[in-house]
C-alpha cells in the first residue's frame, strides 16, 4: 500500500525529490523540515523510513488521530516544557525524528523563527541535523497561505536534501545563552538550504525565461509594473518585449552588446527583455555620471548601438550627450521603433507570446552595469543572469515578501540596487513594482508611496533623509520594510524613520560586482550599527591591512560574483578567485559585519593611517552639518595630506582644530585645508562624489606648483 501511495503521490504532484541518498540514521539524528502546508508531514511520511518519529502538536494529533493511529508520533503541547524531555529521549535512543522548528505553517512561502525549544533538543542530544526544504507545497490548497499564487490541489512540489550539519556552541556561555546560539544556527542552516534548494530546483538560465516562467505562475493577466505613464501585466510586458525583439532582430543581428539610456521605466523594461530575448548583453548607460564617462562607455563595452528614447532626451536635457554618441554609434529611438512596427512584426511578437517563446542565445547570458573607475575612467561590470538569480535567491532565503507586497523602486536601473532589488527581484517574485524615474523627488516619492499603499521602500541614507524631511507622518502608513544601503546609515537618519514613522530601516550592504547584495539587517537577524550578516552560500575572509588594528579588507566569492570587468581601452577582464571588496570590515562571533571605512579612505600621514571618515564624523560634530568631505592628495613632506570640504559658509580651519584637540583625537585627523562649497557633488545613487573633488584639488595643486 505504502508503495502505491509513493507512485500516486509523485503522479499526482509531479514529485521531485533531490539527494534523499544523503539521509544516515547512524546515531541520534533530527530531521528539519520547513513547514509551508500540511502535505509536508504525508510526503514525509511516505518517503522516510518507517521508524522515523514525527513530534506533532497536540492539538494538531487530536485533529487527525484517525489518520495518525498506529504511526511512531510524539504528541507535545508547546507550552509544556516536559514535552522535550519525551523528544530528548527517542533521539538518544537513536531514532531519527522529524520536527518542524518553526513549529507553526508560514504565511508567506518563506523562513520563519525557529524555537528555542529545537535548540534546547539538539544541544542535550548532539544530533546530527538534516535540513530538509520542500517548494511547491505552498501553492495547494491545503496552505495558509493567500496571495495573488493560484492554489490548486496538487501543485508540483519538490523536495530538497541538504548536507547535514552538526552544531557547535561556545561553552563558556550560559546554557540560556548557548540555546539561543544554536538556534540562529538552525535557522541560518534552514536558510542555507532554501537557498541551495532553489538553486538546485531552477528551471531557467536566463532572466527571459524566468520572467515567463513567474508570469505563468503568478498569472499572466496580473499587473506586475507600473510607471507615471501606465501599468503592465506579465502579458502586456512579455508581448511587448516580442514585439520590440521582432522589430530589433535585424538592426542588431551582428552584434553582442548593446546601450540602453533610459530611465525607469516600462519602455526600460520591455527593452531590456527584447534584448534578454535576443540573446544580446545590454550595457545599461549611468546617465548622472557625466558627458565623458557616458561617451567611455560606448568604447569601454565596444559599442556600436545605443537605444534611448527622444522624450526622456527632452525632458532630461540630454541633447548634447546624444549629439556625442551619435559621432561615436548608431542611436535608436524607441518612439521611432514603435511607430516603424509593421502588422507582420506585431502578429510574430504576438505568435511568439502564445509559443510561449524562450530566449534565444548561444553564450551565457549578461549584463554590464558601469562604475567609476581608479583614474575617473569607467568600469563595465559584467553579471550574468545565473549570478543575479542566485542573488535574488539569496535575499529571498532571508527576509519574506509576498505578491500582497507592492514595492516602491525609484533607485534607477543603472545602479545593480536599483535594477536586482529594485526591479527584477519584484518581476520574478509576483510583487507589482512601481518604477519612478528620480529618487531626488523628495515631495513626490512620499505622496506616491501613500497613494500606492507601498510596503517596501528601498534607498541610499541621503535619498531616505530628504523623504523624512517632506513627508507627512502618515505617508508611510503601509510601509513593512525600508531597506538601506550604498552608503552607511548614520544614526540621525535611523532615529528620524523611527520617531516619524515607527519604522526601523533594514541596513544591508554589497557592491556592483556582487550583484549586488552581500549582506542585510532582517527582522530575524538584526543589530543596529551593523549592515546583517552574509547572505546564504557566500564565503568571505579579511586581508590584513598596513595600519589597520581592527578587522581587515573583506574578500568574498560565491554565485552571486560578477564575471569580470570591460575595462577602458584593454577589454574584458576576467575575475580573480576571490572578489576584494575594497572596505575595511569586522565580523563579530555572531556573523554581525560591521562597516568601518573604505580601504580608499585612508590617508597615510606620517606613516599613519587616517580613516577619511573619521575626519567627517569630527566635521559633523564640529560644524554642526552632515554635508562634508574628506579627500587625501599627496604631499611632499608627510606623503599625503587631508583636504576638507563643507557647506557651512561659517566653518574655519581653527575651529576644527580646537575641536579636535578638546575631543583628544590625534591631531594628524586634523584637515591641511578646510574649503567651503555652496554644495558637494553627488553622484545619481546620491552619495558624494569624490572622484571629482578629488580631481579639482588635484588640478589646483598642479596649478600651484607651476
Amino acid at each position: 500500500m505504502r508503495t502505491i501511495l509513493k507512485l500516486i503521490c509523485k503522479y499526482l504532484f509531479k514529485l521531485r525529490i533531490a539527494n534523499l541518498a544523503l539521509l544516515s540514521f547512524q546515531g541520534p539524528t533530527i530531521i528539519l523540515p520547513n513547514h509551508v502546508s500540511f502535505l509536508d508531514a504525508v510526503i514525509l511520511y511516505l518517503f522516510l523510513p518507517e521508524d522515523v518519529y514525527f513530534v506533532v502538536n497536540t492539538a494538531i494529533a487530536q485533529r487527525f488521530a484517525v489518520f495518525l493511529k498506529g504511526r511512531n508520533c510524539i504528541a507535545i503541547d508547546p507550552l509544556n516544557p516536559y514535552s522535550l524531555k519525551r523528544i530528548i529521549e527517542v533521539v538518544r535512543n537513536n531514532h531519527p525524528v522529524v520536527l518542524f522548528p518553526e513549529g507553526r505553517i508560514t504565511t508567506t512561502g518563506g523562513l520563519m523563527k525557529v524555537y528555542n525549544g529545537v535548540g534546547f533538543i539538539a544541544l542535550k542530544t548532539h544530533a546530527t541535523l538534516y535540513p530538509l526544504i520542500f517548494l511547491g507545497p505552498e501553492r495547494s490548497k491545503l496552505s495558509r497561505i493567500k496571495d495573488k499564487v493560484r492554489s490548486r490541489w496538487f501543485p508540483a512540489v519538490q523536495l530538497f536534501v541538504d548536507r547535514p550539519v552538526q552544531l557547535a556552541v561556545h561553552r563558556e556561555k550560559s546554557f540560556k545563552a548557548q540555546k539561543l546560539e544554536i538556534r540562529d544556527k538552525i535557522l541560518r542552516a534552514l536558510q542555507n538550504a532554501l537557498f541551495h534548494a532553489k538553486q538546485h530546483f531552477r528551471e531557467a538560465d536566463n532572466l527571459f525565461d524566468l520572467l515567463l516562467m513567474t508570469g505563468e505562475k503568478y498569472g499572466m493577466r496580473s499587473v506586475i509594473a507600473e510607471d507615471i505613464s501606465g501599468r503592465s501585466s506579465y502579458k502586456r510586458l512579455l508581448t511587448g518585449s516580442y514585439v520590440l525583439a521582432e522589430k530589433l532582430r535585424l538592426p542588431l543581428e551582428s552584434e553582442g552588446r548593446v546601450g540602453i539610456l533610459l530611465p525607469n521605466s516600462l519602455g526600460h523594461l520591455a527593452t531590456l527583455f527584447a534584448l534578454f530575448y535576443l540573446g544580446k548583453t545590454p550595457a545599461i548607460f549611468n546617465f548622472s555620471a557625466g558627458l565623458q564617462n557616458n561617451l567611455d562607455y560606448v568604447e569601454t563595452a565596444a559599442l556600436k548601438t545605443v537605444i534611448t528614447s527622444r522624450l526622456f532626451v527632452t525632458k532630461g536635457g540630454f541633447q548634447d550627450l546624444v549629439d556625442r554618441l551619435e559621432q561615436k554609434c548608431r542611436v535608436l529611438y524607441l518612439e521611432d521603433i514603435r511607430d516603424s512596427v509593421t502588422v507582420t512584426e506585431k502578429f510574430r511578437g504576438i505568435l511568439q507570446y502564445w509559443r510561449r517563446a524562450r530566449a534565444r542565445y548561444q553564450l551565457p547570458p549578461q549584463l554590464i552595469l558601469f562604475t567609476s573607475g581608479s583614474e575617473s575612467r569607467p568600469k563595465g561590470v559584467m553579471l550574468s543572469h545565473a549570478s543575479i538569480m542566485a542573488n535574488i535567491n539569496q535575499i529571498s532565503c532571508v527576509i519574506d515578501y509576498t505578491p500582497k507586497d507592492r514595492l516602491l523602486n525609484a533607485l534607477p536601473m543603472f545602479h545593480s540596487f536599483g535594477l536586482t532589488a529594485g526591479t527584477l527581484l519584484p518581476l520574478m517574485s509576483g510583487v507589482p513594482v512601481f518604477l519612478y524615474p528620480s529618487p531626488l523627488h523628495y515631495k513626490i516619492i512620499p505622496e506616491l508611496a501613500y497613494d500606492r499603499n507601498a510596503t517596501i521602500l528601498l534607498g541610499t541614507p541621503t535619498f531616505l533623509v530628504g523623504y523624512a524631511k517632506y513627508a507627512s507622518d502618515y505617508d508611510f502608513y503601509s510601509m513593512r520594510y525600508v531597506i538601506a544601503g550604498g552608503e552607511k546609515l548614520k544614526d540621525e537618519v535611523r532615529s528620524a524613520w523611527q520617531d516619524k514613522f515607527g519604522l526601523r530601516i533594514l541596513e544591508g550592504y554589497g557592491t556592483t560586482e556582487t550583484g549586488p547584495v552581500l549582506s542585510l539587517n532582517t527582522p530575524l537577524f538584526y543589530r543596529k550599527g551593523s549592515v546583517g550578516k552574509f547572505l546564504p552560500d557566500i564565503e568571505w575572509k579579511l586581508a590584513e591591512v598596513e595600519g589597520i588594528n581592527e578587522g581587515g579588507n573583506l574578500l568574498v566569492k560565491g554565485p552571486n560574483v560578477m564575471d569580470g570587468y570591460f575595462l577602458y581601452q584593454q577589454g574584458f577582464v576576467p575575475r580573480n578567485e576571490w572578489y576584494d571588496c575594497g572596505d575595511i570590515v569586522t565580523v563579530d562571533a555572531e556573523q554581525f559585519i560591521t562597516i568601518r571605512s573604505r580601504v580608499k579612505r585612508f590617508a597615510k600621514i606620517s606613516g599613519e593611517m587616517v580613516s577619511l571618515d573619521m575626519v567627517e564624523q569630527l566635521a559633523r560634530q564640529c560644524f554642526g552639518t552632515e554635508k562634508n568631505a574628506a579627500i587625501s592628495v599627496p604631499d611632499d613632506r608627510k606623503g599625503e595630506k587631508i583636504i576638507l570640504y563643507t557647506t557651512k559658509k561659517e566653518a574655519q580651519k581653527q575651529q576644527l582644530r580646537e575641536y579636535i584637540g578638546q575631543a583628544r583625537q590625534n591631531m594628524l585627523v586634523m584637515p591641511a585645508e578646510v574649503i567651503v562649497l555652496e554644495k558637494l557633488p553627488l553622484l545619481g545613487s546620491g552619495k558624494t562624489d569624490y572622484v571629482t573633488l578629488k580631481a579639482d584639488a588635484l588640478k589646483e595643486r598642479e596649478t600651484d606648483v607651476s
